[in-house]
Order: structure tokens, then sequence, then C-alpha cells
């Protein structure tokens, strides 16, 4: 199965699993109308997230590594 991080929260949520609660975002306009439905948080985290066929695929343009 190859499925982003969220859609297996979803899965989780649907079967009474407890999961951190989050949103996804594509664009601007998203990013602030889900920091809003998250009102009430301490701190934000964001994260990207991209099919690579594993952890540690992904780079930056710029050839760094760290935290990919």
């Amino acid at each position: 199965m190859n499925i982003h991080e969220y859609q297996a929260k979803a899965l989780f949520e649907q079967f009474g699993v407890a999961v951190p609660k989050g949103a996804t975002a594509q664009t601007t306009s998203e990013f602030e109308a889900a920091i809003a439905k998250l009102n009430g948080a301490d701190g934000y985290m964001v994260k990207s997230q991209i099919h690579a066929g594993g952890r540690g695929k992904g780079t930056f343009t710029n050839g760094f590594k760290g935290g990919v």
C-alpha cells in the first residue's frame, strides 16, 4: 500500500484509533484555513510529504539532505 501519512491517519480515525490533530494544505489559503481549524494549539509543525519509495529518498535542489 502506498499512501500518505494523512491518508493513513484518516483510516485510523475511522476505526477509533487516536491520532494527533492535523490538516493538509496545498496552497497558502488552505494553510491559513488549516491553522484556523487547529486554533488553540501550542505550536505548529509543517511536514512535507511525497511518495519517494521510503525514508531518506527526497532531496532539496541545493543537495541538502537533513531531515528528508
